[in-house]
């Protein structure tokens, strides 16, 4: 375990903290408000910090395999949300620490689980905090740190695979640096337009600035306590469409960052996203006819929640809870669907669950026609065994984390709604579930200990289960604690 370039990769990561923290102590200058002080002094404990462990000595081995990656993007993001909840817990604005920090894991996996009943109360430099940790945990701490660091040695696509969602990642040029800078500028000129169009829309700046943000990241941290409900159905809209563009493979957006508009359209899974999208639409606003008093606004509150839920975002327009049957099942399917591989949603991913029931069609093909030998094909090239097993041994590692989920929570003997999709919420990177973790209610009632198994669901979710259960190999403890040992002895 080359575990000098992993502390080496902390360091970086401490001190990118640092650098992001100081934008909350600008939206406390312009507002008057004292909270900057808190966080320009966390800032320089992340800085210090980072240069110790980075700069002062530097390792003789920069290889990083897939293990080392792994343990790498575990911790750096477990070290991001230690240090990022102090703020909240300083100001007194989230008093316990184990609040702040469920908050801040939320923000940073992207997954807009709150514990705060009243969002409103908090400052305009901690609202910002805690949506701009959306827009940090969207495209990954790492992949922007690729972009701007020069990390020697070769194999640095580990850490992009070990922080990036889907079956497989690629670059999208040979240099991972140039596709990480290419990806960084996807998100941030497409987050710009979001913030232009709402801006337009009469929308204050504040609100369009951290509005955005929690779109990119497909997070879901509101600045009220209605969250999007108390906007115009222009604003509505506009966030609907956005939720969905960044719920589409960043690397399909490539195409049209290069004049390849055609091959967008092209891309099988994002066909298959949007096909789901529009049947989810559709069903969903058949159903709740009469719930709401117009076509209009039937239509774009299922689009809405539609989007919402399946890009894993978390905001809401309205009470899904007061939904007929019919369509609350629909959401909590979506839940577990969720976006493309390789953007910024959560869940299963769309390509996972394509590549799954052509695997189901031919097993199904091979009981009729025993002899006939077919591949498995997606986006036009065969699905390599490789891919297939990793795909298995994702979903039931998923189940499996899932049911320890669910029989821990259990034993606080809440109803099932909400312990069901409190899980499916949480390791789905999605927000809010159902009953009591609905859209109007949020993750405070849980105890210390339930909290910390959502926390871990949260972690899991967004790094995919194995970059975090790695560290709970005893073989993986104990190589990283001889090896650092033994290094520090040298």
């Amino acid at each position: 375990m080359n575990s000098s370039m992993i502390r080496v990769i902390l360091g970086h990561v401490l001190r990118i903290e640092a650098a992001f923290m100081l934008l909350p102590c600008i939206i406390a200058l312009i507002y008057g408000e004292r909270e900057g002080y808190t966080y320009l002094i966390v800032a320089g404990a992340c800085a210090l910090t980072g240069v110790l462990m980075s700069v002062i000595k530097k390792p003789s081995d920069t290889a990083l395999y897939l293990k080392e990656g792994c343990v790498a993007t575990a911790l750096s993001w477990i070290m991001l949300s230690l240090f990022g909840a102090l703020p909240f817990c300083l100001t007194g604005e989230i008093p316990s620490y184990v609040d702040s920090l469920f908050e801040t894991i939320s923000g940073f996996t992207t997954t807009g689980a709150s514990i705060l009943n009243d969002v409103e109360s908090l400052s305009y430099t901690s609202l910002f905090w805690r949506s701009f940790t959306h827009w940090i945990g969207g495209m990954g701490v790492l992949v922007f740190l690729l972009a701007i660091i020069p990390l020697s040695g070769g194999s640095n696509i580990n850490l992009m695979r070990a922080e990036s969602p889907g079956p497989s990642v690629g670059k999208l040029v040979p240099k991972i640096k140039s596709s990480a800078r290419i990806l960084y500028v996807i998100y941030f000129i497409m987050t710009i337009a979001e913030m232009g169009l709402l801006t337009i829309g009469g929308m204050k700046p504040f609100h369009a600035i951290t509005l955005s943000m929690g779109t990119a990241g497909t997070g879901g941290f509101g600045v009220l306590n209605s969250s999007i409900a108390s906007y115009s159905p222009y604003c509505q809209w506009v966030i609907t469409v956005f939720m969905i563009l960044f719920g589409v493979n960043f690397n399909a957006f490539y195409f049209i960052l290069i004049g390849k508009v055609r091959k967008f359209f092209e891309v099988e899974e994002v066909r298959w996203y949007l096909g789901i999208i529009l049947a989810a639409i559709l069903m969903v606003s058949i159903n709740i006819q009469g719930v709401y008093g117009s076509f209009s606004e039937t239509v774009r509150n299922a689009a809405f929640q539609v989007a919402s839920i399946i890009t894993t975002t978390g905001y809401s327009t309205t009470d899904f809870n007061v939904w007929p049957m019919f369509s609350k099942v629909i959401l909590v399917v979506l839940m577990f669907i969720g976006a493309c591989a390789g953007s910024t949603g959560g869940g299963i991913k769309v390509s996972r669950i394509v590549i799954m029931l052509k695997t189901v069609k031919k097993e199904l093909n091979n009981y009729s026609h025993p002899k006939s030998i077919k591949k498995i094909m997606f986006e036009k090239k065969a699905v390599e065994h490789e891919v297939l097993r990793a795909i298995n041994v994702y979903l039931i590692t998923f189940i499996i984390v899932f049911t320890s989920s669910l029989t821990l929570l259990s034993f606080e003997n809440h109803d099932f709604s909400t312990t069901f999709t409190a899980v499916a919420a949480t390791i789905n990177n999605i927000g809010p579930g159902l009953n009591m973790v609905g859209p109007t209610g949020n993750f405070a009632f849980w105890s210390i200990p339930s909290k910390f198994v959502l926390m871990i669901d949260m972690l899991a979710g967004r790094l995919e289960l194995f970059p975090l259960l790695i560290l709970f190999s005893p073989k993986v403890l104990k190589e990283l604690v001889i090896d650092s040992f033994t290094k520090k002895r040298k």
